[in-house]
């Protein structure tokens, strides 16, 4: 099914090129590419797109987006900046689709409820939503510039390191239902405190949303709720415990939660497939969307049965290990100080002979950086964590608050704890690996699922 047409794009980005393609889809990596898609070579600070020009139309590449002649095999739009040339065509996609657009932010949460929501709205129409955590300057253009004209629902993943971000994301996007999932610690170290991050997520709303949907039992309720009804949005609220979308009872146990929730369109009961508390939270999120959007909220709580965690988000793999069978937790994607606690917590839920953590520091933090480390050392205390292993200088600070008898060995690099696990390991153990992404402990995991995986649950 065309996407693009050569007229479309050449009137959308402004460009000079030849006429007599479509393209299926729009690319940014040629690795990846699907054959018939646009590929829009993008600068970067480590390669250029301009010198995969030639591999992109070797795959099958149907046109490509430049800013300069490379002497491609095949039809070239010549602009000015290429990477303002894909936000031109995301506005273009965003304008010329019916799809209702949903924004998604918050300090943690946002792809797990990204990816609840897209398929609890499969139930209800054609679904386009990011892929991966396709969520900055270049994520969010090109998950718009994918967007089908037939599609009903746009569901737009949308993050931020530092004030002002969002804000730009928003004018791109224009959601009509706009989430913040929660406001925690992340990034914190580019913010004097919390109530700036609190801020720089309020910018999701800065251009008007129909609906903002909001946590309720945040600290910084009001103020996401005042920056939402400043910019003409209605404001939903949920929670666990308050809110227009809120829990009447929870029963979890380590493979999941039975929830009654109230909603405005009456009582709700689901079961949520992913165990923790966090989950709970997040499908109460996902349930205010539905409701924010007028689908049928029961009809969409059936959909949280079938719910599973992406790779690096709560994912379990069984590991045959050379001393047995083991469970390995994986939360190796990121980190903050609130996803290591809920996972800390889930941890803990998940029973075995020995619980296990492999944990890495968590970036981005600046002056706090000791004590949000350190003060990790009670949820790993909480969770009866028989040995911790740690990865990056930051988590010395975690370190030293806790009982030496639970330490084991603190490598400078993930790679470095791959033979100590194998080591390590014992028939029944549960471990958990969370950390940032910059630690490495998706490849680590990774390694461990090649060589020793034997299943998921």
């Amino acid at each position: 099914m065309s996407l693009w047409r050569a007229e479309e794009v050449l009137a959308a980005a402004g460009g000079r090129g030849p006429g007599g393609w479509e393209a299926s889809d729009v690319s940014i990596d040629s690795r990846n590419l699907a054959p018939g898609a646009l590929f829009v070579a993008l600068p970067g600070s480590r390669h250029d797109g301009h010198a995969f020009v030639a591999d992109a139309f070797a795959r099958g590449a149907a046109a490509a987006l430049v800013a300069r002649d490379v002497g491609a095999p095949g039809p070239c739009v010549r602009v000015p900046d290429t990477l303002g040339a894909l936000r031109a065509l995301a506005v273009a996609a965003r304008d010329r689709s019916r799809a209702v657009r949903i924004g998604i932010t918050g300090s943690v949460g946002k792809t797990g409820t990204k990816e609840a929501l897209a398929r609890l709205l499969a139930r209800f129409g054609r679904v386009h939503a990011s892929l991966a955590s396709h969520n900055n300057h270049i994520g969010v253009p090109l998950t718009l510039a994918r967007l089908p004209r037939e599609a009903d629902f746009a569901v737009l993943e949308m993050g931020m390191n530092h004030a002002g971000e969002l804000a730009e994301l928003a004018a791109l996007a224009r959601p009509q239902v706009a989430l913040v999932t929660w406001v925690a610690a992340a990034h914190i170290g580019h913010f004097a405190d919390e109530r700036g991050i609190a801020e720089a997520k309020a910018e999701i709303f800065a251009h008007g949303p129909e609906v903002a949907v909001v946590p309720a039992t945040s600290p910084h309720a009001a103020l996401l709720e005042s920056r939402a009804r400043a910019a003409g949005a209605d404001v939903l609220r949920f929670g666990i415990d308050a809110g227009e979308v809120r829990a009447l009872s929870v029963e979890s146990d380590h493979r999941g939660s039975r929830l009654r929730a109230h909603t405005p369109q009456g009582v709700v009961e689901a079961r949520i497939a992913i165990a923790g508390r966090h989950w709970v939270h997040n499908a109460l999120a996902v349930l205010a969307v539905c409701c924010a959007l007028g689908v049928d909220v029961r009809e969409a709580a059936a959909g949280l049965a079938g719910l599973r965690p992406p790779p690096g988000r709560g994912r379990r793999l069984h590991l045959a290990m050379p001393a047995g069978r083991c469970l390995l937790l994986d939360e190796a994607y990121n980190a903050n100080p609130a996803s290591m606690r809920a996972a800390l917590e889930l941890l803990a839920l998940i029973p075995g002979r020995r619980r296990l953590a492999v944990l890495g520091a968590m970036a981005e933090l600046g002056r706090h950086a000791p004590e949000l480390h350190a003060a990790l050392a009670e949820p790993v205390r909480q969770a009866a964590i028989a040995r911790v292993f740690t990865v990056g200088d930051d988590m010395h600070h975690l370190r030293a608050r806790l009982d030496p008898a639970v330490l084991g060995p603190h490598a400078d690099s993930a790679a470095e704890l791959e033979g100590v696990l194998e080591a390590e390991l014992r028939e029944g153990d549960v471990v958990l690996v969370k950390g940032s992404h910059a630690c490495g402990l998706v490849a680590l995991v990774e390694r461990l699922r090649t060589r020793y995986g034997a299943g998921e649950d």
